[in-house]
């Protein structure tokens, strides 16, 4: 169970009506739906930052962004139980841009201000590199 996820920040993204409606009162969904998504998050952020400090901050200590992230990822998945052929295609444009910035972030292409970054050194151990070079040239003497 998730600390990082309160069931009052669902209240910026879907009406309680309509998430009970879903998991039929069942909080213990939405826990596993959270759990699903941060683990989600884990795989592209564990790269770049430390997650353990960021899914374990409370309160106002969270960053609103991953925040907002994690909660538009577990919406979809709790969409995804009831039907997902009637999934609304604004939980699917959701869904889509969190996943595209979790690619972002992978890729360092951005980054998110204000997370802690993981130590040099296993930053240097987890980042990868590619060699290239110049295709080979045919020399006619």
């Amino acid at each position: 169970m998730s600390q990082f996820v309160e069931l009052t920040d669902y209240d910026a993204s879907i009406h309680r009506e309509i998430l009970d409606a879903l998991v039929r009162e069942d909080i213990g969904i939405v826990e596993i739906c959270e759990d699903r998504a941060i683990a989600e998050m884990r795989c592209y952020l564990s790269k770049r930052y430390d997650c353990d400090s960021i899914f374990s901050a409370t309160g106002d200590a969270r960053n609103q962004l991953v925040l907002m992230m994690v909660v538009d990822i577990a919406v979809y998945h709790i969409f995804c139980i009831h039907n997902p052929q009637k999934l609304s295609q604004v939980r699917k444009d959701r869904y889509e841009r969190a996943v595209e910035w979790m690619h972002q972030v992978a890729n360092e292409k951005i980054s998110i201000d204000g997370a802690p970054l993981l130590p040099e050194e296993e930053r240097a151990a987890n980042s990868t590199f590619l060699v290239k070079s110049n295709r080979k040239r045919v020399n006619h003497f």
